[in-house]
């Protein structure tokens, strides 16, 4: 089979020096062993963290009353957020490859606990707006822990690693709403960000006591700036990385077409459903999750390019169902688990890859490819949105699965071209490298 990782790198030898090398770089034979669950303590922290920056959209309205806001103001909440979350994966996460990452992430949790407190207590719609971008800003630490978890894995089983700590980012994702909307119910929007900042004090506290000092990969000795323009440079080398970034870009473009616009035609005729029945809609969502670690086992057996074109076919068949949404619950609940299952293949399949490519600047890489993240759920977002006002909810189905199939065409064009590059990429994983960061600085 051409995508098999033994038939294409392996001979039956008994293992080499090199291998033996491999291991040890890759984290096998590392004095820290990452249980499975410590890999589920990533995977919660993750998740927790990044669902700051969605707590907000149920709660604009509340917001928006309790501090006098107009309703342009109140738009720039979730608008902020963003862009702080934007502006962190650029220069905050790629400190994971110059600095202890368990320190980082330690002070990036403690110093999200302010933010979230500010957000908290705030009297003023300026205080909450400044909030609200440190949150964002700071929220990225998620990015820090993925990176920080794959360069943690063996080799063999990073894939599995990453998928599984995937599957908590996007199950804190899907939940934030349902989530802030309950606890909003019961005990105003406030407490959604004062039980968000003890949570995250509390993963700050076992995340110090619990994970490694020290990392196999060693930091880098780029200056700060240097780091940056590294950044820039890997992209304008790795021409897998540009090519994954931009299946990043396209999948949650088409991600959140669907989930910045749903409530739309939910909360309208024949439905007018609640606040909250809507937000339950992410608990269906949560039903992919599973795929991430699927997709993470396939990446590591070199299955990558096969994973992702299936992925990305499912993607595109997701507005089917998805465009009778207005008719059926059902078909509604089928596109929704079709759709989060293809974006969470593709999504971890993106990541291990592009973590392969150099571990020395994993965060730099994972950072990098997320502001392509980044961009495809700002496009999406304000295009969904704007759309349905003008033309409704099936010109919305149509943007989702014309971003989904110009994801699926783009594989087919350069499926052959990178599929050499991607096994050798996941087989190879931990082999010596030459260092990666004199070229980039």
């Amino acid at each position: 089979m051409p995508d098999n990782c033994d038939a294409a790198t392996r001979r039956p030898e008994a293992p080499s020096t090199a291998a033996s090398s491999t291991a040890a770089s890759s984290g096998e034979g590392s004095a820290f062993v990452l249980s499975r669950g410590i890999v589920i303590l990533f995977a919660v922290a993750s998740g927790a963290a990044v669902a700051n920056v969605y707590f907000s959209q149920p709660l604009l309205v509340t917001m928006g009353h309790d501090l006098a806001m107009s309703p342009a103001l109140v738009g720039s909440v979730v608008t902020l957020t963003h862009v702080g979350y934007g502006l962190g994966l650029f220069f905050l996460v790629p400190l994971g490859d110059m600095a202890d990452r368990r320190r980082l992430i330690v002070a990036q949790l403690l110093l999200l606990v302010v933010a979230l407190a500010v957000v908290a207590v705030a009297q003023t719609a300026a205080i909450l707006l400044a909030g609200m971008a440190a949150t964002g800003l700071l929220a990225v630490v998620t990015q820090t822990l993925v990176a920080f978890a794959a360069s943690l894995a063996p080799a063999a089983g990073r894939g599995r690693v990453v998928g599984l700590v995937t599957s908590g980012v996007v199950t804190g994702i899907l939940l934030a709403r349902t989530a802030s909307g309950l606890i909003a119910d019961l005990a105003g929007w406030r407490s959604v960000y004062l039980a968000s900042a003890s949570l995250t004090a509390l993963l700050a506290l076992v995340l110090h006591r619990v994970l490694p000092r020290h990392s196999d990969v060693p930091p880098t000795p780029l200056r700060y700036g240097q780091l940056l323009r590294s950044t820039v440079a890997l992209f304008a080398r790795e021409r897998l990385l540009r090519i994954r970034a931009l299946f990043g870009l396209l999948i949650f473009a088409a991600f959140s077409t669907l989930w910045s616009s749903v409530a739309l035609p939910l909360s309208e005729a024949p439905y007018f459903l609640s606040h909250t029945a809507i937000g339950a809609l992410g608990l269906i969502g949560v039903a992919g999750a599973p795929a991430a670690t699927v997709a993470g086992r396939l990446n590591d057996r070199g299955l990558s390019g096969r994973t992702t074109g299936i992925a990305l076919a499912l993607l595109a068949a997701s507005w089917l169902p998805l465009a009778f949404t207005r008719s059926s619950l059902w078909a509604l609940a089928v596109g929704v688990i079709l759709l989060d299952l293809a974006v969470q293949a593709v999504h971890v399949t993106n990541q291990t890859l592009i973590y392969a490519l150099h571990p020395d600047a994993g965060s730099r890489l994972i950072g990098g490819y997320m502001v392509f993240y980044s961009i495809g759920s700002a496009t999406g977002a304000i295009a969904a949105t704007s759309l349905y006002t003008v033309a409704g909810w099936g010109a919305v189905c149509a943007l989702g699965a014309a971003f989904s199939s110009l994801g699926l065409v783009l594989w087919a064009f350069t499926r052959n071209s990178t599929a050499t590059r991607a096994r050798s990429t996941v087989c190879r994983s931990g082999a010596p490298r030459r260092p990666s960061d004199a070229p980039f600085a």
